[in-house]
């Protein structure tokens, strides 16, 4: 804000400008806002009916234990996006969760494309039938987020390991740390190959794990990785739930 003493200093010419500028910038952000709540809502129709489709017909992709499906993550990642255009932190809707269904959900989710990117992914379960207190999902979010930066910036192999430690269930994504060589590094001459990777991968890895360092904090839980000679290891610890029980939300 532009006080007195500012005005006095400037002069009324300059300060009346940089005063239009800043009505002008916020005019520009009001009609962009306006916008994008349009094209929010003409995205979420189509998919929110494709959501009763795909119920009706049983193939929303969600099982019995309540994960959710590809269409549910899709209608709930736009309700994020809205809320967050808005200033309005999204609420937390926690409740037990089975870990093996929710983890076996990301890997399925992702099987395919893994398949494609020669890096199959190995699911190795020593977490019996333990249940984390959460917000199903915020959790697909974040491990569907540790599998594709596997996949696209890590390469094979990749393993997800679930295991409990003392009251903290641990899943961790691995991977050989040899991502796909782009196709622009591919055609790049020999001697500018070095240089052309490290300009195709800059930033990697970036957005997605810090999705996944704030989804943990959300939880109570924790965000490790690791990088070595043998790749990356992305470790995410969440509290255990002791037993299944209500909805809670939390603001």
């Amino acid at each position: 804000m532009i006080g007195v003493e500012d005005v006095a200093a400037l002069g009324w010419p300059v300060a009346l400008m940089v005063a239009a500028i800043g009505v002008r910038d916020r005019l520009r952000w009001a009609r962009r806002r306006g916008a994008l709540h349009v094209a929010l809502h003409e995205l979420r129709r189509p998919l929110q009916a494709l959501v009763l489709k795909a119920d009706a017909a049983g193939r929303n992709g969600a099982s019995a234990s309540g994960v959710p499906g590809e269409l549910e993550l899709a209608v709930s990642a736009l309700d994020e996006l809205d809320r967050e255009i808005n200033g309005v932190a999204p609420p937390l809707r926690l409740r037990p969760v089975p870990a093996r269904a929710w983890v076996e959900g990301s890997v399925g989710r992702w099987r395919a494309a893994a398949g494609r990117a020669g890096s199959p992914v190995a699911l190795r379960w020593n977490a019996g039938s333990a249940y984390v207190l959460a917000d199903p999902n915020r959790l697909a979010q974040a491990l569907d987020n540790l599998i594709v930066n596997a996949i696209e910036h890590g390469g094979p192999p990749i393993g997800v390991q679930g295991a409990v430690r003392g009251e903290r269930l641990r899943i961790a994504v691995t991977d050989g740390g040899h991502p796909p060589v782009p196709h622009a590094v591919r055609r790049a001459p020999a001697r500018l190959r070095g240089l052309a990777r490290r300009w195709a991968t800059r930033g990697r890895r970036g957005n997605g794990l810090r999705a996944v360092a704030r989804i943990a904090a959300e939880h109570g839980g924790r965000f490790m990785v690791r990088h070595g000679p043998r790749g990356t290891v992305a470790a995410l610890e969440l509290p255990l739930a002791s037993t299944p029980a209500v909805d809670v939300i939390a603001a």
